[in-house]
Protein backbone atom coordinates (compact mmCIF):
# COMPACT_ATOMS: atom_id res chain seq x y z
CA UNK A 1 0.00 0.00 0.00
CA UNK A 2 1.52 3.58 -1.20
CA UNK A 3 2.17 5.65 1.51
CA UNK A 4 0.55 9.04 1.11
CA UNK A 5 2.93 11.94 1.00
CA UNK A 6 3.29 14.57 3.79
CA UNK A 7 2.20 17.02 2.20
CA UNK A 8 -1.44 15.47 1.57
CA UNK A 9 -1.43 14.32 4.76
CA UNK A 10 -0.48 17.65 6.62
CA UNK A 11 -2.65 19.82 4.35
CA UNK A 12 -6.02 17.47 5.36
CA UNK A 13 -5.12 17.24 8.43
CA UNK A 14 -4.93 20.95 8.83
CA UNK A 15 -8.45 20.64 6.63
CA UNK A 16 -9.95 18.33 9.02
CA UNK A 17 -9.43 20.71 12.56
CA UNK A 18 -10.32 23.74 10.85
CA UNK A 19 -13.81 21.72 10.20
CA UNK A 20 -13.70 20.13 13.98
CA UNK A 21 -13.08 24.01 15.12
CA UNK A 22 -16.40 25.18 13.01
CA UNK A 23 -18.25 21.93 14.89
CA UNK A 24 -17.76 23.26 17.93
CA UNK A 25 -18.34 27.12 17.32
CA UNK A 26 -21.27 27.24 15.41
CA UNK A 27 -22.94 23.67 16.00
CA UNK A 28 -23.34 20.22 13.79
CA UNK A 29 -26.28 21.43 11.75
CA UNK A 30 -24.41 24.56 10.23
CA UNK A 31 -21.52 22.42 10.07
CA UNK A 32 -23.20 19.73 8.34
CA UNK A 33 -25.06 21.84 5.95
CA UNK A 34 -21.75 23.57 5.54
CA UNK A 35 -20.03 20.09 4.07
CA UNK A 36 -22.64 18.73 2.17
CA UNK A 37 -22.75 22.29 0.05
CA UNK A 38 -18.72 21.84 -0.12
CA UNK A 39 -18.98 18.18 -1.29
CA UNK A 40 -21.97 19.11 -4.28
CA UNK A 41 -19.03 22.22 -5.47
CA UNK A 42 -16.29 19.28 -5.49
CA UNK A 43 -18.28 17.43 -7.54
CA UNK A 44 -18.94 20.90 -9.87
CA UNK A 45 -14.94 21.20 -9.53
CA UNK A 46 -13.96 17.99 -10.55
CA UNK A 47 -16.35 17.99 -13.85
CA UNK A 48 -14.16 21.16 -14.02
CA UNK A 49 -10.37 20.30 -13.72
CA UNK A 50 -11.84 17.23 -16.66
CA UNK A 51 -12.21 20.56 -19.11
CA UNK A 52 -9.36 22.51 -17.62
CA UNK A 53 -6.66 20.40 -15.88
CA UNK A 54 -6.55 17.50 -18.70
CA UNK A 55 -7.67 19.14 -21.55
CA UNK A 56 -6.94 22.79 -21.10
CA UNK A 57 -10.10 23.86 -21.96
CA UNK A 58 -11.50 27.35 -21.01
CA UNK A 59 -15.21 27.49 -19.54
CA UNK A 60 -16.23 30.06 -17.92
CA UNK A 61 -19.74 29.00 -18.80
CA UNK A 62 -20.15 26.94 -15.69
CA UNK A 63 -23.71 28.66 -14.48
CA UNK A 64 -25.26 28.04 -17.93
CA UNK A 65 -24.72 23.87 -17.04
CA UNK A 66 -25.99 24.16 -13.54
CA UNK A 67 -28.82 25.91 -14.14
CA UNK A 68 -30.10 23.42 -16.89
CA UNK A 69 -29.13 20.65 -14.97
CA UNK A 70 -31.01 21.97 -12.44
CA UNK A 71 -34.21 22.91 -14.04
CA UNK A 72 -34.11 19.16 -15.50
CA UNK A 73 -34.24 18.06 -12.17
CA UNK A 74 -37.09 20.25 -11.21
CA UNK A 75 -38.62 18.61 -14.37
CA UNK A 76 -38.07 14.73 -13.89
CA UNK A 77 -38.57 14.99 -9.64
CA UNK A 78 -41.22 17.60 -8.85
CA UNK A 79 -44.48 16.02 -8.02
CA UNK A 80 -46.71 16.41 -11.24
CA UNK A 81 -49.18 19.23 -11.88
CA UNK A 82 -52.22 17.77 -12.31
CA UNK A 83 -53.73 20.80 -13.34
CA UNK A 84 -51.33 20.89 -16.63
CA UNK A 85 -52.10 17.78 -17.72
CA UNK A 86 -55.91 18.05 -17.41
CA UNK A 87 -56.13 20.81 -19.46
CA UNK A 88 -54.93 21.81 -22.89
CA UNK A 89 -51.49 23.03 -22.48
CA UNK A 90 -49.94 19.94 -23.04
CA UNK A 91 -51.45 19.43 -26.79
CA UNK A 92 -50.19 22.56 -27.43
CA UNK A 93 -47.27 22.47 -26.64
CA UNK A 94 -46.97 18.66 -28.61
CA UNK A 95 -47.82 20.79 -32.04
CA UNK A 96 -44.93 23.42 -31.32
CA UNK A 97 -42.96 20.56 -30.39
CA UNK A 98 -43.93 18.83 -33.55
CA UNK A 99 -43.72 21.99 -35.75
CA UNK A 100 -40.00 22.68 -34.32
CA UNK A 101 -38.87 18.82 -35.25
CA UNK A 102 -40.32 19.08 -38.41
CA UNK A 103 -38.35 22.42 -38.74
CA UNK A 104 -35.17 21.28 -37.61
CA UNK A 105 -35.00 18.28 -39.82
CA UNK A 106 -36.00 20.41 -43.16
CA UNK A 107 -32.97 22.87 -41.48
CA UNK A 108 -30.27 20.10 -41.46
CA UNK A 109 -31.47 18.98 -44.75
CA UNK A 110 -30.90 22.14 -46.22
CA UNK A 111 -27.93 22.59 -44.78
CA UNK A 112 -26.55 19.34 -46.36
CA UNK A 113 -27.61 20.34 -49.77
CA UNK A 114 -24.01 21.44 -50.87
CA UNK A 115 -23.58 17.86 -51.48
CA UNK A 116 -26.14 17.82 -54.22
CA UNK A 117 -23.91 20.33 -56.04
CA UNK A 118 -25.95 23.17 -54.89
CA UNK A 119 -23.55 26.43 -54.36
CA UNK A 120 -22.23 27.17 -50.59
CA UNK A 121 -23.57 30.86 -50.57
CA UNK A 122 -26.57 29.38 -51.64
CA UNK A 123 -26.98 27.12 -49.51
CA UNK A 124 -26.47 29.26 -46.60
CA UNK A 125 -28.97 31.45 -47.30
CA UNK A 126 -31.55 28.96 -47.13
CA UNK A 127 -30.17 27.47 -44.23
CA UNK A 128 -31.13 30.27 -42.52
CA UNK A 129 -34.41 31.23 -44.36
CA UNK A 130 -35.16 27.92 -42.95
CA UNK A 131 -34.33 28.41 -39.16
CA UNK A 132 -36.03 31.80 -39.83
CA UNK A 133 -39.21 30.61 -40.66
CA UNK A 134 -39.02 27.64 -38.17
CA UNK A 135 -38.21 29.81 -35.01
CA UNK A 136 -41.19 32.11 -36.23
CA UNK A 137 -43.21 29.11 -36.73
CA UNK A 138 -42.54 27.58 -33.27
CA UNK A 139 -42.80 30.91 -31.45
CA UNK A 140 -46.23 31.72 -33.08
CA UNK A 141 -47.37 28.30 -31.78
CA UNK A 142 -45.82 28.37 -28.35
CA UNK A 143 -46.82 31.85 -27.21
CA UNK A 144 -50.59 31.21 -26.54
CA UNK A 145 -49.94 27.70 -25.08
CA UNK A 146 -47.43 29.32 -22.45
CA UNK A 147 -50.15 32.28 -21.95
CA UNK A 148 -52.67 28.89 -21.67
CA UNK A 149 -50.43 27.13 -18.88
CA UNK A 150 -49.72 30.46 -16.53
CA UNK A 151 -53.63 31.05 -16.65
CA UNK A 152 -54.52 27.66 -16.10
CA UNK A 153 -51.92 25.88 -14.38
CA UNK A 154 -49.11 27.92 -13.31
CA UNK A 155 -46.78 25.84 -14.66
CA UNK A 156 -46.45 22.11 -16.21
CA UNK A 157 -44.66 20.94 -13.10
CA UNK A 158 -43.01 17.62 -13.05
CA UNK A 159 -43.01 13.91 -13.93
CA UNK A 160 -42.77 12.73 -10.07
CA UNK A 161 -40.05 10.75 -11.11
CA UNK A 162 -37.00 9.45 -8.19
CA UNK A 163 -34.92 12.06 -7.39
CA UNK A 164 -31.62 10.08 -8.54
CA UNK A 165 -33.35 10.13 -11.70
CA UNK A 166 -33.40 13.59 -12.00
CA UNK A 167 -29.76 14.14 -11.54
CA UNK A 168 -29.03 11.75 -13.74
CA UNK A 169 -31.19 13.73 -16.56
CA UNK A 170 -29.52 16.91 -15.45
CA UNK A 171 -26.39 15.41 -16.23
CA UNK A 172 -26.77 13.97 -19.35
CA UNK A 173 -28.66 17.42 -20.98
CA UNK A 174 -25.59 19.69 -19.79
CA UNK A 175 -23.57 17.17 -21.41
CA UNK A 176 -25.93 17.07 -24.55
CA UNK A 177 -25.23 21.13 -24.32
CA UNK A 178 -22.03 20.83 -24.07
CA UNK A 179 -21.45 18.52 -27.13
CA UNK A 180 -23.52 21.13 -28.60
CA UNK A 181 -21.43 24.47 -27.69
CA UNK A 182 -17.83 22.13 -28.07
CA UNK A 183 -18.98 21.68 -31.63
CA UNK A 184 -19.04 25.32 -31.68
CA UNK A 185 -16.29 26.62 -29.50
CA UNK A 186 -13.50 24.29 -29.32
CA UNK A 187 -12.29 25.52 -32.84
CA UNK A 188 -11.74 28.80 -31.28
CA UNK A 189 -8.82 30.69 -29.11
CA UNK A 190 -9.14 30.15 -24.86
CA UNK A 191 -9.82 33.97 -24.92
CA UNK A 192 -12.38 33.42 -27.54
CA UNK A 193 -13.79 29.72 -26.17
CA UNK A 194 -14.64 31.66 -22.84
CA UNK A 195 -16.68 34.71 -24.08
CA UNK A 196 -18.49 31.84 -26.41
CA UNK A 197 -19.09 29.58 -23.01
CA UNK A 198 -19.71 32.55 -21.23
CA UNK A 199 -22.65 34.26 -23.71
CA UNK A 200 -24.20 30.78 -24.44
CA UNK A 201 -24.56 30.15 -20.43
CA UNK A 202 -26.34 34.09 -20.21
CA UNK A 203 -28.76 32.78 -22.69
CA UNK A 204 -29.99 29.32 -21.07
CA UNK A 205 -30.24 31.59 -17.97
CA UNK A 206 -32.44 33.90 -19.54
CA UNK A 207 -34.37 31.28 -21.47
CA UNK A 208 -35.05 29.48 -17.83
CA UNK A 209 -35.51 33.06 -16.13
CA UNK A 210 -37.91 34.29 -18.44
CA UNK A 211 -39.96 30.89 -19.57
CA UNK A 212 -42.55 31.13 -16.47
CA UNK A 213 -44.64 28.68 -17.59
CA UNK A 214 -41.90 25.79 -17.53
CA UNK A 215 -40.03 27.07 -14.72
CA UNK A 216 -42.54 29.65 -12.58
CA UNK A 217 -39.33 32.32 -14.01
CA UNK A 218 -38.64 34.57 -10.36
CA UNK A 219 -41.62 32.88 -8.84
CA UNK A 220 -39.37 29.72 -8.43
CA UNK A 221 -40.08 26.36 -7.51
CA UNK A 222 -40.22 24.62 -4.08
CA UNK A 223 -39.83 22.60 -1.93
CA UNK A 224 -37.58 20.37 -4.12
CA UNK A 225 -37.63 16.62 -3.35
CA UNK A 226 -35.03 15.40 -1.47
CA UNK A 227 -33.12 11.23 -2.20
CA UNK A 228 -32.87 10.83 1.67
CA UNK A 229 -35.37 11.94 4.03
CA UNK A 230 -36.36 15.61 4.73
CA UNK A 231 -35.24 17.21 8.01
CA UNK A 232 -39.14 17.66 8.76
CA UNK A 233 -38.80 13.78 8.69
CA UNK A 234 -35.67 13.12 10.44
CA UNK A 235 -34.08 16.15 11.79
CA UNK A 236 -32.26 18.81 10.76
CA UNK A 237 -28.51 17.15 11.26
CA UNK A 238 -29.29 13.64 10.36
CA UNK A 239 -31.43 14.22 7.30
CA UNK A 240 -28.45 16.64 6.18
CA UNK A 241 -25.76 13.93 6.99
CA UNK A 242 -27.63 11.81 4.72
CA UNK A 243 -27.47 13.76 1.99
CA UNK A 244 -23.97 14.24 2.70
CA UNK A 245 -23.17 10.90 2.99
CA UNK A 246 -24.75 10.65 -0.87
CA UNK A 247 -22.70 13.22 -2.13
CA UNK A 248 -19.47 11.63 -0.75
CA UNK A 249 -20.45 8.28 -1.95
CA UNK A 250 -20.87 10.73 -5.56
CA UNK A 251 -17.30 11.97 -5.19
CA UNK A 252 -16.00 8.71 -4.10
CA UNK A 253 -17.02 6.75 -7.19
CA UNK A 254 -15.94 9.93 -9.45
CA UNK A 255 -12.51 10.27 -7.91
CA UNK A 256 -11.65 6.16 -8.52
CA UNK A 257 -12.96 6.14 -12.30
CA UNK A 258 -11.47 9.36 -13.22
CA UNK A 259 -8.11 7.86 -11.84
CA UNK A 260 -8.04 4.89 -13.61
CA UNK A 261 -8.91 6.94 -16.69
CA UNK A 262 -6.22 9.61 -15.60
CA UNK A 263 -3.61 6.76 -15.49
CA UNK A 264 -4.52 4.35 -18.72
CA UNK A 265 -3.41 5.24 -22.38
CA UNK A 266 -6.08 7.26 -22.76
CA UNK A 267 -5.30 9.78 -19.86
CA UNK A 268 -2.09 9.99 -21.47
CA UNK A 269 -3.31 10.90 -24.91
CA UNK A 270 -5.56 13.27 -23.50
CA UNK A 271 -2.10 15.18 -21.44
CA UNK A 272 -0.41 14.58 -24.86
CA UNK A 273 -2.92 17.03 -26.65
CA UNK A 274 -3.01 18.87 -23.62
CA UNK A 275 0.57 19.59 -23.33
CA UNK A 276 1.82 19.78 -27.16
CA UNK A 277 -1.18 19.33 -29.50
CA UNK A 278 0.60 19.67 -32.77
CA UNK A 279 2.81 16.85 -31.71
CA UNK A 280 -0.14 15.15 -30.81
CA UNK A 281 -2.01 15.72 -34.00
CA UNK A 282 1.16 14.42 -35.79
CA UNK A 283 0.62 11.31 -33.91
CA UNK A 284 -2.56 11.00 -36.05
CA UNK A 285 -4.62 12.20 -33.10
CA UNK A 286 -7.98 13.80 -33.91
CA UNK A 287 -7.69 16.70 -31.26
CA UNK A 288 -11.08 17.76 -31.61
CA UNK A 289 -12.89 14.70 -31.15
CA UNK A 290 -10.99 14.29 -27.95
CA UNK A 291 -11.34 17.44 -26.54
CA UNK A 292 -15.23 17.04 -27.03
CA UNK A 293 -15.29 13.78 -25.41
CA UNK A 294 -13.80 15.78 -22.58
CA UNK A 295 -15.96 18.72 -22.77
CA UNK A 296 -19.39 16.37 -22.66
CA UNK A 297 -17.92 14.30 -19.90
CA UNK A 298 -16.85 17.13 -17.26
CA UNK A 299 -20.13 18.91 -18.31
CA UNK A 300 -21.95 15.87 -17.20
CA UNK A 301 -19.90 16.07 -14.13
CA UNK A 302 -20.77 19.71 -13.34
CA UNK A 303 -24.59 18.98 -14.53
CA UNK A 304 -24.65 16.37 -11.55
CA UNK A 305 -22.92 18.27 -8.94
CA UNK A 306 -25.53 21.28 -9.65
CA UNK A 307 -28.58 19.02 -9.84
CA UNK A 308 -27.31 17.91 -6.11
CA UNK A 309 -26.69 21.29 -5.10
CA UNK A 310 -30.13 22.82 -5.75
CA UNK A 311 -32.10 20.09 -4.95
CA UNK A 312 -29.85 20.38 -1.55
CA UNK A 313 -31.39 24.40 -1.44
CA UNK A 314 -35.02 23.15 -1.97
CA UNK A 315 -35.75 25.59 -4.37
CA UNK A 316 -35.39 26.49 -7.94
CA UNK A 317 -34.55 30.04 -8.71
CA UNK A 318 -33.12 30.69 -12.45
CA UNK A 319 -32.44 34.13 -11.01
CA UNK A 320 -29.82 32.86 -8.47
CA UNK A 321 -27.19 31.41 -10.42
CA UNK A 322 -25.27 34.38 -9.84
CA UNK A 323 -21.69 34.59 -11.90
CA UNK A 324 -19.95 34.86 -9.22
CA UNK A 325 -21.40 31.64 -6.86
CA UNK A 326 -21.46 29.45 -9.61
CA UNK A 327 -18.08 30.45 -11.98
CA UNK A 328 -15.96 32.15 -10.16
CA UNK A 329 -15.52 30.13 -7.20
CA UNK A 330 -15.11 26.88 -8.90
CA UNK A 331 -12.35 28.56 -10.34
CA UNK A 332 -10.36 29.08 -7.34
CA UNK A 333 -11.33 25.91 -5.93
CA UNK A 334 -9.81 24.12 -8.96
CA UNK A 335 -6.56 26.74 -9.44
CA UNK A 336 -5.96 26.49 -5.61
CA UNK A 337 -6.60 22.61 -5.37
CA UNK A 338 -3.97 21.93 -8.37
CA UNK A 339 -5.59 21.79 -11.72
CA UNK A 340 -5.08 17.84 -13.31
CA UNK A 341 -4.79 16.57 -9.71
CA UNK A 342 -8.20 14.68 -8.85
CA UNK A 343 -7.29 15.20 -5.20
CA UNK A 344 -6.25 18.52 -4.97
CA UNK A 345 -9.47 19.48 -6.62
CA UNK A 346 -11.66 17.59 -4.15
CA UNK A 347 -9.11 19.56 -1.08
CA UNK A 348 -9.48 23.08 -2.99
CA UNK A 349 -13.43 22.55 -3.20
CA UNK A 350 -13.73 21.92 0.65
CA UNK A 351 -10.80 24.57 1.25
CA UNK A 352 -12.39 26.98 -0.34
CA UNK A 353 -16.00 26.43 1.08
CA UNK A 354 -15.18 26.65 4.10
CA UNK A 355 -13.58 30.06 4.14
CA UNK A 356 -15.85 31.18 1.56
CA UNK A 357 -18.74 30.52 4.55
CA UNK A 358 -16.77 31.23 7.27
CA UNK A 359 -15.57 34.93 6.38
CA UNK A 360 -18.50 36.59 7.18
CA UNK A 361 -19.33 34.84 11.05
CA UNK A 362 -15.55 35.57 11.59
CA UNK A 363 -15.30 39.03 10.26
CA UNK A 364 -18.34 39.80 11.94
CA UNK A 365 -17.01 38.60 14.99
CA UNK A 366 -14.06 40.51 14.66
CA UNK A 367 -15.64 43.70 13.88
CA UNK A 368 -17.43 43.43 17.06
CA UNK A 369 -14.09 42.82 18.91
CA UNK A 370 -13.24 46.18 17.19
CA UNK A 371 -16.00 47.74 18.27
CA UNK A 372 -16.41 46.99 21.64
CA UNK A 373 -12.80 47.83 22.39
CA UNK A 374 -13.00 50.92 19.76
CA UNK A 375 -15.71 52.19 22.57
CA UNK A 376 -14.15 51.17 25.07
CA UNK A 377 -10.64 52.78 24.47
CA UNK A 378 -11.55 55.33 22.32
CA UNK A 379 -15.47 56.00 22.55
CA UNK A 380 -15.41 55.02 18.62
CA UNK A 381 -19.57 54.68 17.49
CA UNK A 382 -19.03 52.12 15.12
CA UNK A 383 -21.24 52.18 11.56
CA UNK A 384 -24.56 50.64 12.12
CA UNK A 385 -24.12 48.29 8.84
CA UNK A 386 -21.53 46.00 10.45
CA UNK A 387 -23.40 42.78 9.18
CA UNK A 388 -23.54 44.05 5.29
CA UNK A 389 -19.52 44.67 5.67
CA UNK A 390 -19.16 41.25 7.29
CA UNK A 391 -20.58 39.50 4.15
CA UNK A 392 -18.98 41.76 1.95
CA UNK A 393 -15.54 40.30 3.26
CA UNK A 394 -16.38 37.00 1.73
CA UNK A 395 -14.95 38.12 -1.92
CA UNK A 396 -12.17 40.37 -0.20
CA UNK A 397 -10.85 37.19 1.68
CA UNK A 398 -10.92 34.51 -1.54
CA UNK A 399 -8.66 37.23 -3.62
CA UNK A 400 -6.14 37.28 -0.61
CA UNK A 401 -6.18 33.54 -0.82
CA UNK A 402 -6.07 32.97 -4.41
CA UNK A 403 -3.56 35.69 -4.28
CA UNK A 404 -1.38 34.19 -1.57
CA UNK A 405 -1.66 30.35 -3.00
CA UNK A 406 -0.79 31.96 -6.84
CA UNK A 407 2.21 33.77 -5.19
CA UNK A 408 3.86 30.95 -3.13
CA UNK A 409 2.00 27.89 -5.06
CA UNK A 410 1.68 28.39 -8.44
CA UNK A 411 0.50 24.90 -9.34
CA UNK A 412 -1.69 24.90 -6.36
CA UNK A 413 -1.27 23.43 -2.97
CA UNK A 414 -1.58 19.80 -4.44
CA UNK A 415 -0.26 20.43 -7.79
CA UNK A 416 -0.64 17.57 -10.82
CA UNK A 417 1.90 14.86 -10.47
CA UNK A 418 4.27 14.38 -13.70
CA UNK A 419 4.24 10.97 -14.60
CA UNK A 420 6.81 9.66 -15.81
CA UNK A 421 6.97 6.20 -18.11
CA UNK A 422 10.58 5.21 -18.90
Amino acid sequence: MRTPPLRETVLFAGLAVVIAAVFAWLGAAYSVRMLTEAACYAIIALGLTIQWGYAGLFNVGLMGFVALAAFMTVLVSYPVNWTFWEGEGPMLLGQALLTLVIGVAITWGVSRSHRHGVPKWLRTLLTLVAAAITYLAVQGQLDPAATLIEREAGFVGGFGLPVWAGWVAGGLVAGLLGWAMGRITLGLRADYMAIATLGIAEIVKAFLKNADWLTRGTLTVSPLPWPVPTPQELGFVASRAAYLSVTAVIIVVLYVLLERAWHSPWGRMMRAIRDNEVSAAAMGKDINRRRLEMFVLGNFIIGIGGAALITFTTIFDPAAFAPLNHTFLVWVMVILGGAGNNLGTIFGALLVYVIWTMSEPIALAAFMLAEHWGDSFFGWDAPADLHTRALQMRVFVIGLTITLVLRFAPKGLLPEKVVRHE
